[in-house]
């Protein structure tokens, strides 16, 4: 199995880091905090609403070569979704919203396992072994069992 580490590539200038957010300009400063912009192509999307429905949606490059045609954030929303589906501390307004900060991050941990390790998507793959991390599917069995063992 690959380390995590040696997947994810450094940002460069011939190897941009895209990203696309909603209209909230705190990520504006955070990446300026994080990253070299010219490492970076930042992109907006602002949903224009109307009784609550979205009428119209408003594409802005923030820093680097982005078109604005290509920027979209529907990958991002759904796996949120996903998120509050499967972890109930996610859910708004709820007895079981997270309150506790290590409880919740634990519970976003095992469910990141889950989902990139043992959940199999396209073509009964695991976004692990697409990234070319892992060649197997894992089970939970295999992960308490065999690899809490080794650590």
């Amino acid at each position: 199995m690959k380390q995590f580490s040696t997947v994810i590539k450094t940002p460069t200038k011939n190897n941009k880091l895209l990203i696309y957010t909603d209209g909230n300009f705190d990520y504006k400063t955070a990446i300026q905090e994080q990253f070299n912009t010219k490492t970076v192509d930042y992109g907006i999307l602002v949903k224009i609403k109307e009784k609550g429905r979205v009428v119209d949606k408003k594409k802005k490059n923030i820093f680097g070569s982005t078109d604005p045609k290509d920027i979209e954030t529907t990958n991002v929303e759904n796996f949120n979704a996903i998120l509050r589906g499967r972890i109930s501390r996610l859910v708004r307004k709820t007895n079981t919203h997270g309150k506790d900060k290590d409880k919740l991050n634990s519970a976003v941990d095992f469910f990141k396992f889950y989902w990139n390790f043992i959940k199999p998507l396209k073509n009964n793959q695991t976004p692990a072994m697409i990234e070319g991390i892992e060649d197997k599917i894992w089970s939970w069995e295999y992960f308490f069992c065999v690899k809490l063992y080794l650590l």
